[in-house]
């Protein structure tokens, strides 16, 4: 069984940062690509960044670029996402997901099979 356990978000200004962090309790960790979704209120799951098994090569949506970083330490088994540069539109509730796909094909909510309990994130203007 993947265990996700997330840390880290809470309230920030415009302009500051955050961080977050995904710990994941499985000896497969090394296997799953890994990503970070975003949740408003009234929207769906929206994509922020990805990472793949071995830690050199991500993506990231437009609207984070430059400003989010995402990265995985394989010693600790643990993901996380540096957000500076914080606007008000990044307020929402943060999802770690494991993939179980490759990584090229691993996009959407439904690619990832395991999740994190969500961690929310609020910027104020």
């Amino acid at each position: 069984q993947v265990q996700l356990v997330q840390t880290g978000g809470g309230l920030a200004q415009a302009g500051g940062s955050l961080g977050l962090s995904c710990a994941v309790s499985a000896r497969t960790f090394s296997s799953h690509p890994m990503a970070w979704f975003r949740q408003s209120p009234g929207k769906e799951h929206e994509f922020v960044a990805k990472i793949n098994t071995s830690g050199g090569a991500s993506q990231y949506a437009d609207s984070v670029k430059g400003r989010f970083t995402i990265s995985r330490d394989v010693i600790r088994n643990t993901i996380y996402l540096q957000m500076n540069n914080l606007k008000p539109e990044d307020t929402g509730v943060y999802f770690c997901a494991a993939s179980v796909r490759s990584w090229f094909l691993s996009e959407k909510p439904s690619d990832f099979a395991y999740w994190g309990q969500g961690t929310q994130v609020t910027v104020s203007s």
